[in-house]
């Protein structure tokens, strides 16, 4: 292998050569199982996150009960009644789910960000161009917690640090799943949470991740998480690229066309290269409309 090789391997890699080469292989429309190398990482472990979260503004904390069923509602997701400080020191045992959003604000997490993208990079780039816009997220869940059945916005990376869960994922672009109006309200500010249906079970993956496992998750691949029996800590690295900020514009464009009860057009497994509709879209929000 070459110097020059996108997947060589790199001294004290997050993503060891062999994670490098399966992620290369599925990006960016698959999901695919990985492994990396931060357990036990100082950063990770839970009085680390509890100091971290004391001192991020409450904007940039979401926490609430972890046991939820899997097509709740935003706005029936219910307290635990608890304090930020008090959830993560006490997660073992109060039955919540915590998470820390835009932790790269932070500058030790940022440059834990920005060392584990940078072994991506070079593959990302020759395939959906320069990484975008990158954040982490940190995520802990007492057991038996449940995230609901959601979408995500960005290409992302999610690394089991502590415990175990099963994240079972669903194929991008399925309108069964995700009708494409969703997507238009999604891309306008809409929540995250999908409506479930107990029938979507068989079109997903289900995939276990213990301490050192990760899994690729595509952009708006339509997902749900079981945590384990133990406190789960994870840590998810995600980004842009022009093809999810392509992606976006179109669904966007689409629901200004619908408002006006106009035909909408499809939207390409390779948004960027629709163009001419991007472009029209630009120039009616720089109208105002």
């Amino acid at each position: 292998m070459t110097a020059h090789s996108p997947i060589a391997p790199a001294a004290g890699a997050t993503f060891p050569d062999a994670a490098r080469t399966a992620f290369a292989a599925a990006y960016p429309d698959q999901s695919t199982k990985l492994n990396h190398g931060l357990v036990g990482h100082g950063l990770l472990t839970l009085d680390a996150l509890a100091t971290l979260a004391e001192r991020m503004p409450a904007t940039s904390v979401e926490y609430n009960l972890g046991k939820l069923p899997l097509g709740v509602t935003a706005e029936d997701t219910p307290s635990n009644g608890l304090t930020l400080g008090e959830t993560i020191r006490t997660i073992e045992t109060n039955g919540s789910w915590a998470v820390l959003k835009n932790v790269e604000r932070d500058p030790a997490y940022a440059a834990l960000l920005d060392d584990a993208l940078a072994e991506l990079e070079p593959i990302v780039a020759g395939k959906t161009g320069p990484m975008l816009h990158r954040e982490a997220f940190i995520f802990l869940s007492s057991p038996g917690s449940v995230t609901p059945f959601h979408m995500d916005p960005e290409h992302n990376i999610l690394l089991q640090i502590m415990g175990v869960k099963t994240m079972t994922v669903f194929p991008a672009r399925d309108e069964h799943l995700v009708p494409a109006q969703k997507s238009e309200d999604f891309h306008g500010g809409g929540h995250r949470n999908l409506i479930w249906q107990d029938g979507f079970k068989a079109r997903g993956k289900a995939v276990r991740l213990e301490p050192g496992d990760a899994i690729h998750v595509p952009v708006k691949a339509p997902h749900f998480v079981e945590n384990g029996p133990t406190v789960s800590v994870s840590l998810s690295v995600t980004w842009r690229s022009e093809r999810s900020v392509a992606e976006g514009e179109l669904h966007s464009f689409n629901a200004l066309l619908r408002k006006r009860r106009l035909p909408v057009g499809k939207v390409s497994a390779q948004p960027e290269t629709q163009g001419i509709r991007r472009l029209v879209y630009r120039i009616m929000r720089k109208l105002g409309a």
